[in-house]
């Protein structure tokens, strides 16, 4: 036993080599855009790599209020609050509907909607982009909630359909015979039981809505969101590094504190969803 136990400590040390390597890639980019944005443009040029020793808050300062990121900033809030709070409630009564519910041709519903997993976004972006016209959604927020809707929709059924097929149908079954309503059982049993996933849902479904560019730039372009402003910040032929970098960190920020908060409702979500699924 004290070999095997010697070997496996030894294998763990190993293996912490790549693990390490991994988790430096990551944080590097992080420590890059944080210490370039403490940089002044000048300083940038002359030492790209080296570590600020002169700090400096002015490229926040200009990033937030002379490039109309705090407008952006909250368009971006907004949208993507609308767009969570309806993918959750109409994802968790899809699930409970392709889970518990028997009904004609579940199954094939299901099935399309997996299927539309498979289907790039640009492949659509046309007759999206004219349905939106037609609609008369074009820059208005609520026609970019309603597209952040669509599109991740079919994860978020599968999802949720996959987490409440695992639930005991006993519980659904005593609170029918209980003279319970079908409404009834997924907002009093369904939904409290469904907590992790949600919470794994909500969060995924954040990252996606904060991060998007393409679909926010054809519906929103009059008012842009907070990437596509970040983006705009790259001159034609030029760019200013340090004003890019304090935008960039401003527009990470939120989620890394989201994360944060967050963090073990984060991983026991996504472990409870993997065991049920």
């Amino acid at each position: 036993m004290a070999r095997t136990s010697h070997r496996e400590r030894r294998l763990l040390r190993i293996l912490s080599i790549p693990m390490f390597l991994l988790a430096l890639t990551c944080v590097y980019p992080i420590f890059f855009s944080v210490n370039n944005a403490l940089k002044t443009n000048r300083n940038y040029i002359l030492d790209r790599f080296g570590v600020v020793s002169d700090f400096t808050f002015d490229n926040f300062v200009q990033a937030w209020t002379r490039s109309n990121l705090d407008s952006y900033f909250w368009n971006s809030v907004i949208v993507t609050v609308g767009a969570v709070a309806l993918l959750l409630l109409v994802s968790s009564l899809a699930g409970f509907a392709l889970a518990v519910l028997r009904f004609p041709m579940r199954k094939l519903v299901f099935i399309v909607i997996l299927a539309s997993l498979m289907i790039p976004v640009q492949v659509v972006l046309v007759p999206f982009y004219q349905t939106i016209i037609g609609l008369g959604l074009l820059n208005t927020r609520i026609g970019l909630i309603l597209s952040y809707t669509a599109f991740f929709l079919p994860f978020s059924v599968y999802l949720m359909t996959a987490f409440y097929a695992g639930l005991p149908r006993e519980l659904v079954e005593a609170a029918r015979i209980d003279g319970a309503r079908l409404l009834q059982v997924w907002w009093t049993i369904m939904l409290p039981l469904g907590k992790p996933a949600l919470i794994t849902l909500g969060i995924l479904n954040t990252l996606y809505c904060w991060n998007d560019v393409l679909i926010s730039l054809l519906v929103l372009q009059d008012e842009r969101t907070l990437m596509v402003g970040i983006a705009a910040l790259r001159g034609e032929y030029t760019t200013n590094v340090p004003l890019l970098s304090a935008g960039i960190v401003l527009a990470a920020a939120p989620i890394v504190i989201l994360y944060v908060v967050f963090q073990r409702r984060i991983v026991n979500g996504i472990a409870v969803g993997a065991v049920k699924g």
